[in-house]
């Protein structure tokens, strides 16, 4: 077990390129024989011709297929080349499957031959002699693992036509009839099945003979030979691969969207690079299908109770009562277009849905939306927005603020549709407790059945309001209008400043708990903006006072909305701090910066929010700088020891470390001008 492991550790260290330097003493001993051979003896303008690098292995050791199957590297080529002319990719030849140290390993063996096509521009004179340098680097293993490398050289001649080299011809031969070579009209398709992915190669006829194994290109899938399956399926192949979640010391291996490959064989046959897409959705047959169409309206007539649209049900409930006695067609006009406005936007939400699931092939789930800030930012302000109106903070004018209360108007018409609206884009989130089950069959139905499933729940969202409007009757079980409103709807704007919290709580996941100091004094700006509305500019006052007002509640609402928007990413990374990593990074003779903060520090956010600009992250990076993060938001015994030592208690502090130097600490309130002039002096003599 100790000899395994010092071998994969010395594998694992040679895949980084280090491997030269740690078995030097090996290479005395053991070494490839590498050779540059080209197929013409003189190459011509606008021509293409072919090399072959030869790598001669001693015995028992063996080189890498482009995907080694674990950690190893495999050949690669480096050219140099004159003007016009421009070199292809490596031609692999067919590997040989083995027991490798994390499963199978694609290996080459004896004396392995890897070709390259050389394009010759046009513009190339004859009579001249061309330098072709080949910079090749390998890795060879046994029971340990090497890397090797060779500069190679090649002079040709150019002239008038091609002439090729009958020295060579053998060697080419051989080296195209062990390489895996395409079949056309091939039909290729892939896709997920668990753990796994599935690939059918049609029509049956293009595979020769039963082939034995499937070598893929991708790090992420095992061939065929390692648990997987080869098998004949009416007019096509269908094989089927496992793939690869392990960590390599703790590298996970990143999953593919595509795979590609040589479906092992008498020939060999090449398989082009297909995306790994599921398979087109089979309708259900109807009685299978009646109860999802069902659960699906279902589904929409219980979100009406739900905490993020009962308060829309609220407002529009109010509008039925102040509408009690009013003329029926008008009343049941507001009905139809409310739900008009609900089915538009399921329209709009499961129509991008579907255009986004035939575009990347993968199913996205409902409530997609809410994974981008500024759809989730937009919905939390109107949300907050709506609750102050309807609190009492200021007001906008019963058409405005009903939110579809006035029905016996264009406005009110407008705003009975923008209610649907409203109630769909809130209902999102609140959908997945019961319709959970329903909705992920849905979306995996073909476009009649999938859209259908969802009108059905947008007619059950909008069902109640389209009976109340159509048989008005029933509004005479409403009490009528009265002071009760008021409290009614004061009442109904502590569900709006909840459904507001529970969208700050998903901002708040999307940006960082670290950037929400900005959202939180953006949401009181446009609060005090909302106040200034409705204490200031009012009718009986006088119209200098309105203005100033009404440009205060623009300054206010304007700042609000700056501090509260998506932060952009950063591209500096903070490592968490101990003094050991510290220790370490100085030791290896780089600088740190360290920043002792915590998340109940204003100064400390504000810091981070203004003065770590573009320009100092990049010179962060140019001089090598390391950024720690000390965070005390928690009591932590080590920084407060580490603060002391400083001479510091309170934070925010900074404190830059360059090796063989006293630390600098910075002034507790940053600038990034201020940073630029400290990392722009650091000096490492």
């Amino acid at each position: 077990m100790m000899h395994r492991l010092i071998t994969l550790l010395v594998c694992f260290f040679a895949s980084f390129d280090v491997g030269s330097a740690q078995v030097a003493s090996v290479r005395v001993k053991v070494a490839s024989e590498a050779r540059l051979v080209s197929e013409v003896s003189a190459i011509a303008p606008g021509k293409s011709f072919t090399v072959a690098l030869q790598l001669v292995h001693p015995a028992e050791w063996h080189s890498y297929y482009k995907n080694s199957g674990g950690v190893e590297l495999p050949p690669t080529i480096e050219w140099t080349l004159p003007d016009g002319l421009t070199a292809g990719p490596i031609q692999w030849p067919v590997p040989e499957v083995k027991d490798g140290y994390f499963g199978k390993s694609f290996i080459y063996a004896g004396a392995p031959v890897f070709l390259t096509d050389i394009r010759v521009s046009a513009g190339v004179k004859a009579g001249d002699s061309v330098d072709l340098l080949a910079s090749a680097k390998w890795q060879i293993c046994k029971d340990s693992c090497i890397s090797e490398e060779q500069v190679l050289k090649l002079v040709l001649p150019v002239r008038a036509e091609l002439e090729m080299d009958p020295a060579h011809s053998a060697l080419f031969e051989k080296a195209r009839a062990d390489q895996a070579r395409g079949v056309p009209g091939l039909v290729v398709s892939a896709q997920p099945v668990g753990d796994e992915v599935q690939i059918r190669i049609s029509p049956a006829e293009s595979v020769k003979g039963t082939p034995s194994d499937f070598i893929p290109n991708e790090a992420f899938l095992q061939p065929a030979s390692a648990g997987g399956d080869i098998r004949r399926d009416g007019d096509g192949w269908v094989v089927t691969l496992r793939r690869i979640k392990m960590d390599f010391l703790d590298k996970a291996v990143p999953q593919g969207s595509s795979v590609s490959g040589i479906l092992v064989g008498v020939p060999p046959l090449e398989i082009p690079e297909t995306l790994i897409a599921s398979a087109p959705p089979k309708s259900l047959p109807f009685f299978k299908y009646l109860p999802i169409l069902g659960g699906m309206m279902l589904g929409g007539l219980i979100l009406n109770l739900m905490p993020c649209v009962f308060p829309v049900i609220g407002l529009k409930i109010m509008g039925f009562v102040q509408q009690a006695g009013a003329d029926r067609k008008k009343i049941a006009l507001h009905g139809v277009m409310f739900a008009g406005g609900v089915l538009v936007s399921f329209g709009v939400l499961s129509g991008v849905l579907f255009i986004a699931r035939l575009t990347s092939g993968v199913s996205k789930g409902w409530g997609y939306q809410l994974q981008e800030p500024w759809v989730v930012l937009t919905l939390m302000l109107l949300m907050f927005v709506l609750a102050l109106n309807m609190f009492g903070l200021f007001e906008l004018g019963t058409s405005a603020t009903s939110v579809g209360g006035s029905l016996q108007s264009k406005q009110g018409l407008g705003g009975a549709f923008f209610s649907g609206v409203l109630a769909t884009i809130v209902a999102t989130p609140c959908s997945a407790p019961f319709l959970g089950a329903a909705i992920g069959v849905a979306v995996g139905l073909p476009a009649v059945q999938f859209f259908a499933a969802f009108v059905a729940m947008a007619m059950g969202l909008s069902l109640p309001y389209l009976v109340l409007s159509i048989f008005p009757k029933l509004l005479d079980f409403l009490p009528r209008p009265g002071g009760w409103m008021e409290s009614f709807k004061q009442a109904m704007s502590f569900f709006l400043f909840a459904t507001a919290g529970y969208l700050f709580w998903v901002y708040a996941g999307q940006i960082g708990l670290e950037n929400m100091l900005g959202p939180l004094f953006g949401m009181t700006s446009i609060a005090v903006a909302a106040w200034i509305y409705g204490r200031w500019n009012l009718p009986h006052r006088p119209r200098s006072v309105r203005w100033v007002a009404l440009a205060l509640t623009v300054l206010f609402a304007g700042g609000g909305f700056w501090l509260v928007r998506p932060p952009e990413k950063s591209a500096l990374i903070w490592e968490p701090w101990s003094q050991e990593r510290v220790d370490e990074v100085l030791g290896s003779g780089s600088p740190v910066f360290i920043d002792f903060t915590a998340q109940w520090c204003a100064t400390c956010q504000v810091n981070k929010r203004t003065a770590y600009s573009k320009e100092v992250i990049a010179l962060m990076k140019e001089r090598g700088v390391v950024a720690f993060k000390a965070d005390k938001t928690n009591p932590d015994p080590l920084i407060e020891s580490k603060l002391a030592e400083l001479g510091r208690t309170a934070i925010p502090v900074n404190v830059l470390i360059t090796p063989g130097q006293e630390p600098i600490i910075t002034p507790e309130i940053l600038t990034a001008g201020y940073l630029k002039a400290l990392f722009g002096a650091i000096s490492f003599d």
